[in-house]
């Protein structure tokens, strides 16, 4: 376990609770402080009141996509990292628009492996260490 763990807060953002809840109990028993949204726009209000290191946000949600709401965090929340997932091979233009606009974002291909999914959040969170 990252010696940071324990300090660190993920926003997960899947609009498939199992996929979500699933990924918030393995990031837990990580050492992770993590919150789950079922959609963007109770992401946004959570954000309201806390301010996670990194949200894990899933391409494809109803009514705002992932990518939309990554731009409106980082906004909000300059530091904190993004970590894009997606099992949609078509959200590739998604990615090259927001891009073309300014924005980079890591991006997990579905089904993620639990160990390559806690590999990319230690290898983002540790660009906050000093």
């Amino acid at each position: 376990m990252p010696e940071h763990a324990g300090d660190s807060k993920i926003l997960i953002v899947e609009d498939e609770r199992v996929i979500a809840d699933t990924l918030g109990q393995i990031l837990s028993a990580h050492g992770y402080e993590i919150r789950v949204a079922y959609s963007a726009e109770q992401a946004i209000r959570e954000l309201a009141s806390w301010c996670p290191d990194l949200a894990i946000l899933d391409v494809m949600l109803p009514e705002m996509n992932g990518i939309d709401l990554a731009v409106v965090l980082k906004k909000k929340l300059a530091k904190c990292h993004v970590l894009l997932f997606s099992g949609q091979p078509s959200v590739e233009a998604l990615i090259q628009k927001a891009k073309i606009d300014g924005h980079e974002f890591e991006i997990l291909a579905k089904p993620v492996h639990p160990s390559m999914m806690l590999n990319a959040v230690s290898g983002l969170l540790n660009l906050n260490t000093p």
